[in-house]
């Protein structure tokens, strides 16, 4: 069994939860990087003997590689994506590394993918957007979508409360994705739509209930339509309590583009929304909600398949999302070279088997049509 692992960014809150998860299901010796050595203080509470911290930015292209040429699985949680360039990746496949992200960036995504040959000849299973949201939900949709006899429509609607538990990275993304409008595969054809229009009212499980959720730009929303014969992918976002989903809305719709470009602008915004959470999330939580429907035919009948996903931490779910795969990767049950999206290359036999030894469920079930 291969047992070393690099976790770029384990620092953070995403991070911390793939390294929580690798910790309880397997034997992993976890080397964690940070950009300074006070960083190592967050290593408190794991265990010396499996965890150890190390000094590395990314921008040390040389100390990188040195990192990887000393692990058999490198883990990428060292967010924003769209600020992340292919060097991590292009490494691993150097250097014979197998390696995961936590990514949920188009462009990025594109980037990775387009480094399928070389893997497969390298002999290194790469997975990219792992986590939750792109991650547990892709797994969702593949559950589905092998459900049917014809798959004919995919919608992915998730919500989270709150700040999900999440740290600056991912407040950071959230504001990076409203900025463009996005295309979607809709009716057979690649439809332009704007970030955070199109609301609708979703009902999740207790304790979520009706969340307001919009259009939201994330790379599973392509990779499902490339990977499955569907004719339409449609995927939503939104946040709880709905006051978020109004702000967030008017920064998207209303701000000029010129200014919520700037990197300054960014992070104001983020660090005014991680203020801002830091007092909701005492009253809504920090949990996550996925509902994944598909639509199609099943024994020559219209069919509409649901299926529904809850966690009390969306950061500990990311973390258990990612963890599951590695976990498989490790083993050396999961060896599949080439560059993959979850959907791709994690069997659902996996997916649900792994689920259940964490004590984790999805609810599915049959729509009225």
């Amino acid at each position: 069994m291969m047992n070393q692992v690099l976790v770029l960014g384990g620092r953070g809150h995403i991070g911390r939860g793939v390294v929580s998860d690798l910790i309880t299901h397997t034997p992993a010796q976890i080397t964690i990087t940070g950009r300074t050595a006070q960083a190592a203080r967050d290593l408190k509470g794991y265990p010396t003997e499996r965890v150890q911290f190390t000094v590395l930015d990314l921008a040390d292209q040389a100390g990188v590689e040195r990192a990887i040429a000393a692990s058999h699985l490198v883990i990428h949680c060292a967010g924003p994506f769209r600020y992340r360039d292919d060097f991590v990746l292009k490494t691993c496949i150097e250097q014979g590394v197998h390696y995961l992200d936590v990514s949920d960036d188009r462009n990025f995504t594109r980037t990775a993918l387009g480094y399928q040959n070389a893997a497969q000849a390298a002999g290194v299973t790469a997975i990219v957007n792992t986590g939750v949201f792109p991650g547990i939900s892709n797994s969702m949709a593949r559950q589905g979508v092998e459900q049917l006899d014809v798959p004919e429509a995919i919608h992915l609607r998730y919500g989270v409360a709150g700040s999900g538990g999440a740290g600056d990275a991912v407040m950071q993304t959230t504001f990076l994705t409203i900025q463009h409008p996005f295309k979607v595969w809709l009716e057979g054809q690649w439809q332009e739509v704007k970030p955070y229009t199109g609301r609708e009212l979703v009902e999740f499980p207790h304790p979520f209930g009706r969340v307001g959720v919009y259009w939201f730009d994330m790379p599973e929303s392509f990779t499902l339509a490339e990977t499955f014969p569907v004719q339409t992918v449609t995927l939503k976002f939104g946040t709880l309590p709905d006051l978020y989903n109004h702000l967030t809305w008017m920064v998207a719709n209303s701000f000029p583009t010129a200014i919520i470009r700037q990197p300054g602008v960014i992070q104001v915004l983020s660090q005014v929304s991680r203020v801002m959470t830091r007092i909701s999330d005492r009253f809504s939580g920090t949990g996550v909600a996925l509902r994944v429907e598909v639509k199609g035919q099943k024994a020559g009948k219209l069919a509409h398949y649901c299926a529904t996903f809850t966690h009390p931490d969306a950061a500990t779910a990311t973390g258990m999302g990612t963890g599951c795969i590695a976990q498989y990767i490790l083993s050396g049950e999961l060896n599949q070279p080439g560059v993959w999206t979850v959907e791709q290359a994690y069997p659902t036999s996996l997916f649900e088997q792994a689920l259940q030894i964490r004590g984790v469920s999805i609810h599915q079930c049959w729509l009225q049509v």
